[in-house]
Order: structure tokens, then C-alpha cells, then sequence
């Protein structure tokens, strides 16, 4: 009896232990940021390829407009879920370009691109022709275009993104307004669709077109979804190309040009950069408070006011 006690409660004092340490370990930010990236991406995938999927196989019930507003209101609620935590990437070509341009730790990458990449682990299945199922998942060249107009399309496509979400988010230029910029991206990635989408499916990511092409191989379509016009490699690499130009283009021709505003600093605190301590407003004048008696002063030396005003200082 006491050894049942004993255990029981031993098992009492673990559980909460085990709780505290899960707690613990789900606080840590490269945690939080994987799961974040990891729910903010399935939420995407889910809206967008279910548009695809009525488009191909509802008849009337999708249409082309309907698959970019699935994925461009997706990106809207991915944004939604995981803005605030890891920024919401949700494609592996932003989160490279982040990091080739020293925005954010390239420790995060795989991170970043793992969570993109798990949540997509794990009839007649037909990857071309009318019947073609596989352009479900994964985007596919049409029959008008060549390999190489296809991979600077997509080059295009993603710089056109990138250069954008820098412009929507750059808080020194004009940026979207606190708490629209989960709507206007979304918006950006209908516009992009709409007007550039039909050449090549606008994949714009890796993670939203590797994972699944990976799952229909898996699923029965079969080799086939690799071997088709030799696609599958542009939808990887021409968006790391495309997003990093993009950026760059945006960096040298916008944020370059931007003149950054001074700060002014009206309270008592010490400048970082510089170092220089900065006198609060409302501190009272030395000489006017001392027991002391006033000390005469020369004619030729000239008193040196207290601060009375914001003092401004260029920030770099």
C-alpha cells in the first residue's frame, strides 16, 4: 500500500515537472519560430492548393481567379498566424535573401526551411495531358513556353514579390499601415497572379513547390513529376535568384535614396552611438538651487545656458 502511494505520488510531482519542461522548451524562440513557420506555411498550402484542386477537378466551382485569391488571402492568414513570431516567410527564397542581406541569422535557415518542408512529408494518377492531377501540388511548364523563358519567369515573379514585401515593410519609406500588412500582401501575391500567374503557375518558393512534388511521387503520380520537361529544379532555384535581386534592386535604388530622419531626444538619457549625455527639460538651473553664494563672473566669459529645448541628434 505505501509503495502505491509512493508511486502515485511520484507520478503527481513528475507530470507537472514534465509540463514546466515542455513549457520551457516551447518558449524558446528558435522553437517558436519553427512552429510558427511550420503552421503559417500548412495554413497557406491548405487555402492555395484546395483553389488549385477545385479549379482542376470542381469544373464550375473554380476558376483561375479563384486559385490567386486561395493563395493570396493564404498568405493573408499565414501572415495572421506566425507574423509576430518568426515574420511569417513562409518560402524558403525569402527567408536566403534575409540572410544574404544580413536581416536575420543564417542559423535560422534551416530552421525556416524545415518548417516549410515537414508538414508535406508523408483512379489513374497522371502528371500531363487533360486528365493531369499532379498540377495539383506542384507547378508544371505548359506546353507555350520554353525551359529557360519559364526559369526567367519565375526569376521575375519572385523579384517582383520581394521587391515589394521590402517596400511594404520598410518603416523609413511608405509602408502599409499597422496592422494591414498581413491584407496587403495577400493582395500583392493576388496582383502577381493575376497579371503574371498563367506562364508558368507563379511558384515564387521553393517550399510551396518541392514538398508537395515530393509528396506526389510518394502518393502514385511517380517518377514522372521529376522527369516532366525537367521543371521540378526551376521552381527551387530561379526564386533564391530572383528573390535576391529583388532585394538587392530594392536596396540600391529605394532604400539607398531614403534620408534617414534624426531623432530627438527631450528626456534625460545617454546616446548610445556617441555616447553624449543629454540634460532633461525640465532640470532646474544649477545656480538658481545652490546654498552657495553666486560667484561673479568675467565680462569676457560668456554663461552657457541650461538645455531648455529638445537637443537633435543625427541617428546612423
Amino acid at each position: 500500500m505505501a509503495r502505491r502511494d509512493k508511486k502515485k505520488r511520484s507520478k503527481m510531482v513528475s507530470s507537472p515537472t514534465v509540463i514546466t519542461r515542455m513549457q520551457a522548451i516551447m518558449q524558446k524562440e528558435m522553437v517558436r519560430e519553427f512552429l510558427a513557420e511550420f503552421m503559417s506555411t500548412y495554413v497557406m498550402m491548405v487555402f492555395g492548393l484546395g483553389s488549385v484542386a477545385h479549379m482542376v477537378l470542381g469544373g464550375k466551382f473554380g476558376s483561375f481567379l479563384g486559385v490567386n485569391l486561395g493563395f493570396g488571402f493564404g498568405v493573408t492568414m499565414g501572415v495572421h498566424m506566425a507574423g509576430n513570431i518568426s515574420g511569417a516567410h513562409m518560402n524558403a527564397a525569402l527567408t536566403f535573401t534575409n540572410c544574404a542581406l544580413g536581416r536575420m541569422s543564417w542559423k535560422k535557415f534551416p530552421v525556416y526551411i524545415l518548417a516549410a518542408i515537414i508538414e508535406f512529408s508523408g483512379g489513374r494518377l497522371t502528371v500531363t495531358g487533360p486528365i493531369a492531377t499532379a498540377s495539383i501540388f506542384a507547378t508544371y511548364l505548359p506546353d507555350h513556353s520554353t525551359l529557360w523563358r519559364g526559369f526567367l519567369d519565375e526569376v521575375l515573379v519572385t523579384g517582383l514579390l520581394q521587391l515589394c514585401l521590402f517596400a511594404i515593410t520598410d518603416k523609413e519609406n511608405n509602408p502599409a499601415l499597422q496592422g494591414t500588412q498581413a491584407l496587403v500582401i495577400g493582395i500583392l501575391v493576388v496582383v502577381i497572379g493575376i497579371s503574371l500567374g498563367m506562364n508558368t503557375g507563379y511558384a515564387m518558393n521553393p517550399s510551396r513547390d518541392l514538398p508537395p512534388r515530393f509528396f506526389t511521387y510518394i502518393a502514385g503520380w511517380g517518377i514522372q513529376v521529376f522527369r516532366a520537361r525537367d521543371w521540378w529544379w526551376v521552381p527551387v532555384v530561379a526564386p533564391f535568384l530572383g528573390a535576391y535581386l529583388g532585394g538587392i534592386i530594392y536596396l540600391v535604388f529605394i532604400g539607398s535614396t531614403i534620408t534617414r530622419r534624426p531623432h530627438i531626444l527631450e528626456d534625460s538619457i545617454m546616446y548610445e552611438d556617441r555616447r553624449i549625455p543629454v540634460l532633461p527639460k525640465t532640470m532646474p538651473n544649477p545656480a538658481m538651487t545652490s546654498p552657495l553664494p553666486p560667484v561673479s563672473v568675467s565680462p569676457t566669459v560668456r554663461t552657457v545656458p541650461p538645455l531648455s529645448d529638445p537637443i537633435l541628434l543625427e541617428q546612423f
